[in-house]
């Protein structure tokens, strides 16, 4: 098992509920998302972004970037503040976003690992 210790990646979770949508608002929703994900991608200090979704409906967005100034960037850039905005009006009935910086990072990978 790997240690990393006082890494300077901040990590930043966005947990939300989505409202009823209509189709039109759904493929909506979706092409921002994709073409969101493009920018943020393809901007210096990302890392990842991974999603989930809880069994009770709730969503986990989860990003990972290299410094706080690269987390900021993406918080301001032009498109992503449309979508905020967007999304509080029309996508979402709640959302909560917590950033972090790890205190310890620790990772473990198989050589028996299966492809799912």
């Amino acid at each position: 098992m790997a240690e990393q210790k006082n890494s300077h990646n901040v990590v930043a979770f966005f947990r939300y509920r989505m409202n009823d949508l209509s189709a039109a608002e759904r493929e909506e929703y979706n092409r921002t998302a994709e073409r969101l994900y493009g920018i943020a991608s393809a901007m210096p200090g990302f890392v990842s972004y991974r999603e989930y979704e809880g069994q009770n409906g709730e969503l986990l967005g989860v990003t990972e970037w290299a410094s706080a100034e690269a987390l900021a960037a993406w918080r301001e850039h032009p498109e992503h503040r449309q979508a905020q905005d967007r999304g509080r009006r029309v996508f979402y009935s709640e959302y909560e976003i917590t950033v972090c910086t790890p205190l310890h990072k620790y990772d473990f990978k198989s050589d028996k690992r299966s492809a799912r």
